[in-house]
């Protein structure tokens, strides 16, 4: 018996299983309609207007409309809002279990509601307020700003006024004063504090001091330590820098001739002007580069070439078991990177020619071959851009799925398409108005949806029972 045959209209509407995934996918009016069910997923798409991929067991609600213009995102009991990154919605469960809201008008209005009244904050600017984990800082509060404002990162705190004219730092064993551009200092004391393993950690001491910035600068790093660093800079005549680890010189900064002498890393290096022209020797380190002409640069585990830049880029990173290698030219107009597991045959590789195609194939073999591609070499791995926007420009589709020998082709949003699917085999044409599918149990093909004729191969065939007595009848005498 033939295989019951997926109803297909190609372009109008085409319902498939899914190739590198277990599941099943249906597409009506060409690239604007999806559906999608893989494992307990489920995905809808209009594209380019609309998406949703909904997760039961996870937990998890992802929606775009207009993308990026509008996203809700929502894993377990943290989710986040946002109209244009600067209205916004987000909250949830943290790690010690208090749930937590947060209100943005970006960059007027900030709100924190928690059910710690120490988490709660809110902010007018520049007139006043509080955040609290926003903004690179641990604390912000400000009143008529740039009039005032307070910082603190960890235990250092910066009162500014006038901000950046005027700054006052104090933390643990620090202290430290500005009146920018004129002049400013901080010194730092050696400190010490317990680390995760409940050992003493000793914590570096420094002295920063300028007088009309960047004009004169004068700084001591690594107070305590085998490797304190002394810098000197006299802009734009030389920087000095001084360390038992590590000597560099420059002068004039910043277009002079830089030498430098790293001692740990064992190698030397002779910049005219740095990083421009650069050529490096040693065991930690080779680099020969005449920007934009070419360069060629490695150390350990790190290898990095180009020639007439940005026309052709390689990097490799190399840290066994895994390697990994990206060619570039002209930056995303194509681009190939290839990761490898050293210790296995797998290997993990996408390729990009923008805008004609992205090729990609994991570490499982499966691999997925698009054509047109506008916008994924210059946001690869974006999930929202290939579920509301790379539907509109692919006019094929091919993906194929070694472990599963499953394979499909689609041309023109399926006005025609291929599916494989192990000895099953099934094409459709012309909005699925010519339709040819061919199993062991035999071969169909419809005809304006209609079935017009039936091989049955195993009834046309013959048994070896029946192929030996037919042998026998042949042979003279077996009957008489």
């Amino acid at each position: 018996m033939v295989a019951k045959a997926d109803w297909s209209a190609g372009f109008l509407y085409d319902e498939f299983p899914l190739t590198l995934d277990t599941g099943k996918r249906t597409e009506a009016v060409g690239p604007f309609f999806s559906y999608e069910e893989k494992d307990t997923q489920r995905q809808l798409a209009l594209p380019p207007f609309f998406s949703r991929t909904r997760d039961p067991d996870l937990e998890s609600t992802e929606i775009d409309f207009l993308y990026p213009i509008l996203t809700y995102d929502r894993y377990g009991e943290e989710y986040r809002f946002q109209i244009l990154q600067w209205f916004a919605f987000a909250g949830g469960q943290t790690q010690e279990e208090n749930q937590k809201n947060r209100f943005t008008l970006f960059p007027i209005y900030f709100q924190q509601r928690s059910e710690i009244p120490e988490f709660n904050y809110t902010a007018v600017f520049p007139v006043y307020g509080t955040l609290k984990n926003r903004l690179f800082r641990d604390e912000i509060r400000f009143a008529a700003f740039p009039i005032y404002a307070m910082t603190r990162r960890k235990d250092v705190v910066t009162d500014n006024y006038l901000y950046p004219i005027f700054h006052l730092r104090r933390g643990d064993g620090l202290r430290g004063w500005q009146v920018w551009p004129l002049v400013g200092s901080e010194h730092k004391e050696i400190t010490s504090r317990i680390n995760s393993l409940d050992e003493e950690e000793v914590i570096p001491g420094h002295d920063r001091f300028f007088a009309f910035w960047p004009i004169f600068l004068k700084n001591t790093a690594g107070i305590g330590t085998d490797n304190p660093a002394k810098q000197i800079s006299v802009l734009p005549l030389f920087t000095s820098l001084r360390s038992p680890k590590r000597d560099s010189l420059t002068a004039p900064w910043p277009i002079g001739l830089t030498l430098t002498e790293d001692r740990e890393r064992k190698y030397r290096e002779v910049g005219a002007p740095w990083p421009l022209i650069v050529f490096a020797r040693g065991e930690g380190k080779y680099t020969s580069r005449v920007w934009p002409f070419f360069s060629q640069a490695s150390t350990t585990n790190l290898q990095s070439n180009f020639y007439l830049w940005p026309i052709y880029k390689y990097n490799q990173f190399r840290s066994p078991p895994l390697e990994r290698e990206r060619t570039r030219i002209l930056f995303f107009l194509y681009s190939d990177i290839i990761e490898k597991n050293l210790e296995t045959p797998d290997a993990k590789r996408r390729v990009d020619l923008w805008p004609l195609f992205t090729f990609r194939r994991d570490l499982d073999g499966k691999e997925r071959l698009q054509i047109l591609s506008i916008l994924e070499p210059i946001l690869p791995n974006n999930k929202s851009i290939e579920r509301v926007y790379s539907p509109i420009w692919s006019l094929w589709r091919s993906e194929k799925n070694p472990k599963t020998d499953a394979a499909s082709r689609s041309f023109l949003w399926n006005l025609y398409r291929c599916d494989r699917l192990q000895d099953v085999k099934k094409r459709s044409l012309l909005f699925g108005l010519f339709q040819y599918q061919s199993a062991p149990e035999g071969n169909q093909w419809r005809l304006f949806y209609f079935p017009i004729g039936t091989n049955n191969t195993k009834d046309a065939s013959i048994t070896n029972e029946e192929a030996a007595m037919y042998e026998r009848i042949a042979q003279p005498g077996t009957f008489k």
